[in-house]
């Protein structure tokens, strides 16, 4: 891809690698690059590939990605470009390379954040570089498998623009509803543009993190998506899985515990944020639409 396509928008690659089962994660990539398309815009799939950080995966590169099964945040990038190694970006290193590029606006299922834990915090570095890195987010907002509460305290102290599309509530990730509240919604892509263009006028540091919720038709509800994570954090701690390794073992029972409508819920979410950022990506180009 060269970036006098129109309105491109970057998509991170870390759900080929763990995101999702292998089975479905290259009909969801070709699902969301189409919903990019028919929205108007350029899909910019991002990833490491041989040691070399492409952005504008073609498909064939993107199965070629999914078999590495690596996941890449930025504190990994140096290391696999030097070693030749291939990696699926995390929203973090996506960001990164996406604003490297040139590029605005960027889609991603949820951002992560604080884990749940009663030791020293596990913190994701895509907050870090949410808070760094001037770009526009597409997402569910935050896995619901982590502390929500203390992920979106963390994202004001770090001062990121966090707006609702369609919502004046955070969206947990599968569920459309948290409880928790978000101080400023739109409902249009156009507004959304409207914001970003002074958010970019007033060089605010950071992402504008525009909050999306799941589709109604596949969103799991507030309970039975709280009790398939409790059991599912359980089992994690029965086994002693933690660090990298959490989060994909978490997503894989939250499938078996909802008898796989976290896992449809999940897919729905990424297809559908693809599409609300090729929307914006679109309107950010052409003010009058």
């Amino acid at each position: 891809m060269t970036l006098s396509e129109q309105a491109p928008v970057a998509l991170e690659t870390a759900f080929l690698t763990s995101g999702l089962p292998a089975d479905v994660r290259l009909g969801v990539a070709e699902t969301m690059a189409t919903a990019v398309r028919e929205a108007g815009a350029s899909p910019a799939f991002i990833g490491v590939l041989g040691g070399e950080p492409v952005v504008g995966l073609e498909f064939e590169q993107l199965a070629s990605l999914a078999d590495s099964g690596t996941k890449l945040s930025t504190r990994e990038l140096s290391f696999a470009i030097a070693t030749g190694d291939s990696g699926g970006t995390t929203v973090a290193a996506t960001l990164f390379l996406a604003h490297r590029a040139g590029i605005a606006v960027m889609a991603t299922g949820g951002i992560g954040g604080v884990h749940r834990n009663t030791g020293p915090r596990d913190i994701s570095t895509d907050l870090l570089e949410l808070s760094r890195t001037p770009m526009l987010v597409v997402c569910s907002g935050a896995k619901a498998i982590l502390d929500l509460p203390a992920t979106v305290e963390k994202l004001e102290t770090l001062g990121v623009a966090c707006i609702g599309f369609g919502t004046d509530e955070w969206p947990a990730f599968w569920t459309a509803a948290s409880g928790l509240g978000l101080g400023q919604s739109v409902d249009a892509a156009g507004q959304v543009a409207a914001v970003w263009r002074e958010h970019s006028r007033l060089s605010q540091p950071g992402a504008l993190l525009v909050c999306v919720p799941p589709p109604a038709d596949q969103a799991l509800t507030e309970r039975e998506s709280a009790h398939a994570i409790e059991r599912a954090l359980a089992e994690a701690q029965t086994q002693g899985v933690a660090g990298p390794s959490l989060t994909p073992f978490l997503l894989d029972r939250m499938v078996a515990h909802t008898e796989g409508r976290s896992l449809a819920a999940n897919q729905a979410l990424l297809v559908n944020n693809a599409r609300v950022a090729a929307l914006i990506a679109r309107a950010i180009d052409d003010p009058a639409r």
